[in-house]
């Protein structure tokens, strides 16, 4: 079990850009690979970005490569998402969540535990 908690959101306008820390708690953190999710009011939890234990293996959803970048410094027990070119749709709550699978999956039941969520909003 790891203990997850993120931080950076925040008010932002269009066309900004926000960098979430999600930090771990934990000896094991390596071993875990990292998934962020975001969900908006009233939508279910989607799947953002995803990254492996050792970092050299990204995932990310359509709507957001080449705008969002997922990494992660062992070392400090922390994963980033750094988004850039933030626009309205983007706003929501962003969680990071941790699962034991090598290869990190796209559904938030495949991740055992989860932070408590920062909020994203982008003004127009």
């Amino acid at each position: 079990q790891v203990q997850l908690v993120e931080s950076g959101g925040g008010l932002v306008q269009a066309g900004g850009s926000l960098r979430l820390s999600c930090v771990a708690s934990g000896r094991t953190f390596s071993r875990y690979a990292i998934g962020w999710f975001r969900q908006a009011p009233e939508k279910e939890r989607e799947f953002v970005a995803a990254i492996n234990w050792s970092g050299d293996r990204t995932y990310y959803t359509d709507s957001v490569k080449g705008q969002f970048t997922i990494s992660r410094d062992n070392a400090k027990n922390t994963v980033y998402l750094q988004m850039n070119s933030l626009k309205p749709e983007d706003t929501a709550a962003y969680y990071c969540a941790a699962t034991i699978t090598t290869v990190p999956g796209v559904r938030f039941y495949e991740y055992h535990d989860w932070g408590q969520g920062t909020q994203v909003t982008v003004s127009s």
